[in-house]
C-alpha cells in the first residue's frame, strides 16, 4: 500500500517492518549527509554524461542546439517530477508493503521509504527505475532535430534532472552489489540497509 505523507520528520519510524533474526546489517553511510558526501562522484560521472552527450550532439551539428533559457524551465519541470520518481519506487514493491512517500522536514528532499525484504534483483530494479525520467527526455533530446531548439531545450534539462537526481540511489545498489549474494533480501529497517540470506 502506498501512502503520501505531507512532512516526514524521522525515516526511522516508517522503516521499521519485522526484521529478521538472521538479517545482516550492511557497512553503508550512517546519515543522509554521509551517503550524500559518499555518494557524490556518481553524480559527478552523471552530470560528465550528460553533458558530454550535449557536447557530441553541438560539435555534430555544428550549431547550438538548444535555447539556454528552456534548459532552466526542463530543470523546473524534472524537479516537479520527483514525487513520480519517489512513486515509481514505491510501485516496485509488493502491494503488501507499506511504502510512504513524503519530503523530509525542513530539506528539499523527497523519499519513498519501505522497511520490506525485496529480493536483491528485485530491490536493484527499485533503486533504477526512477532513471525512466531521465532516460525518455534524453533520448527525446538525441533523436530530435538540432533546429528544435526550444524542445531541445527543455528536454535537455529534464534529462538533467532526470539522470542525476537517482545518484544516491545508484550508491545504494553498489553497496549491495558488494556486499550481498545473489541469493539475498534487501530491506531498508530503520536508517540501515539490511541483507537477508
Amino acid at each position: 500500500m502506498i501512502k503520501y505523507v505531507k512532512t516526514i520528520d524521522n525515516i526511522s519510524e516508517y522503516q521499521c517492518g519485522e526484521l529478521p533474526t538472521t538479517a545482516e546489517k550492511l557497512d553503508a553511510p550512517v546519515t543522509t549527509e554521509d551517503m550524500m558526501k559518499k555518494s557524490t562522484p556518481i553524480s559527478i560521472a552523471l552530470c560528465l554524461i550528460m553533458f558530454l552527450t550535449m557536447f557530441i550532439k553541438t560539435f555534430m551539428s555544428k550549431s547550438m542546439v538548444i535555447f539556454p533559457p528552456m534548459v532552466l524551465g526542463g530543470l523546473f519541470l524534472g524537479f516537479l517530477l520527483i514525487i513520480i520518481h519517489e512513486w515509481l519506487h514505491a510501485i516496485v514493491y509488493p502491494k503488501k508493503a507499506n511504502v510512504t512517500i513524503g519530503k523530509l522536514k525542513g530539506k528539499m528532499v523527497f523519499v519513498a521509504l519501505a522497511s520490506y525484504p525485496l529480493k536483491r534483483n528485485r530491490f536493484i530494479f527499485m533503486c533504477l527505475l526512477p532513471f525512466l525520467l531521465g532516460i525518455i527526455p534524453l533520448m527525446l533530446f538525441i533523436l530530435s532535430s538540432p533546429q528544435e531548439t526550444v524542445f531541445n531545450g527543455l528536454m535537455f534539462g529534464m534529462a538533467c534532472m532526470g539522470m542525476v537526481s537517482p545518484f544516491p540511489d545508484v550508491y545504494n545498489v553498489i553497496l549491495v552489489l558488494k556486499q550481498t549474494r545473489k541469493t539475498d533480501k534487501i530491506m531498508f529497517y530503520g536508517d540501515d540497509l539490511y541483507r537477508i540470506s
